[in-house]
C-alpha cells in the first residue's frame, strides 16, 4: 500500500507539480490557438505578413475589418450587428463583434491558407470578433464568415478591450463608442 501511494505521489510530482509539464502544457494551448488563428503553421513565423497582430489592429489596406470606410448604407444581407454578442459555432466561442465587411478584405495568402476548400467563403460578409482568450486577461482575435457566427442574447461575455469599442452593455448588447458609431452608424438601430 505504503509503495502505491509513493509511486501515485512521484507521478503525480513529475506531471502536476512538474514546471517543465506546464510550460509543455502552456505550449500546446498556444499552438491550438495559432492553429485556430491561421498563424504560424507549416514552418511560418508569427512574424510574416499574416501576423494576428495585423486582424487587431489597423492596418493600411483594411484588411480584416480594419477599414475606417464609413459602413452605410448598410447591405441587407449583413445580418449581425457591431456590439452583437455571437457564438462561433465550430468552437462554441462566445465573442463580440467588432467590425464587419461585406466581403472579405484580407490578404491573397491568408485567403489562400484559410478558405482554400470554400472559396465561396470569400463573397460573403466577414466580422472581425473578440473572443476571451485562454487566460484571464488574454484575448484572441477572429475574422469570420457569417456562417460561422450565430447571433446571442441575453448575455454578457467579459472579454478584454471590449471598453474600448463600447460604452456600456444595454442587456442584449453593447453600445458602440462614438468613433465606432461613425463607421457603422447604422449598426446601433434594429431592423424590424
Amino acid at each position: 500500500m505504503m509503495l502505491g501511494f509513493l509511486r501515485m505521489w512521484r507521478e503525480w510530482r513529475a506531471s502536476y507539480l512538474n514546471g517543465t509539464a506546464w510550460m509543455d502544457w502552456a505550449n500546446q494551448q498556444i499552438s491550438k490557438v495559432k492553429s485556430w488563428a491561421g498563424v504560424g503553421q507549416e514552418g511560418e513565423e508569427a512574424q510574416g505578413p499574416l501576423a494576428v497582430e495585423m486582424m487587431m489592429f489597423d492596418n493600411d489596406r483594411g484588411f480584416f475589418g480594419a477599414s475606417k470606410d464609413v459602413r452605410s448604407p448598410r447591405p441587407p444581407y449583413v445580418f449581425l450587428r457591431v456590439g452583437q454578442v455571437v457564438m462561433e459555432r465550430k468552437g462554441h466561442r462566445i465573442g463580440v463583434v467588432v467590425s464587419w465587411d461585406p466581403e472579405m478584405r484580407a490578404p491573397k495568402e491568408w485567403i489562400e491558407k484559410m478558405h482554400s476548400e470554400a472559396p465561396a467563403a470569400e463573397n460573403t460578409p466577414h466580422y472581425k470578433v473578440l473572443f476571451n482568450g485562454p487566460g484571464p486577461s488574454s484575448l484572441l482575435v477572429a475574422y469570420l464568415p457569417q456562417t460561422q457566427l450565430e447571433r446571442m442574447t441575453g448575455m454578457r461575455p467579459d472579454i478584454p478591450t471590449l471598453e474600448n469599442y463600447f460604452t456600456h452593455f444595454d442587456g442584449e448588447r453593447f453600445a458602440l463608442q462614438p468613433w465606432l458609431k461613425q463607421i457603422f452608424p447604422e449598426d446601433e438601430t434594429e431592423d424590424d
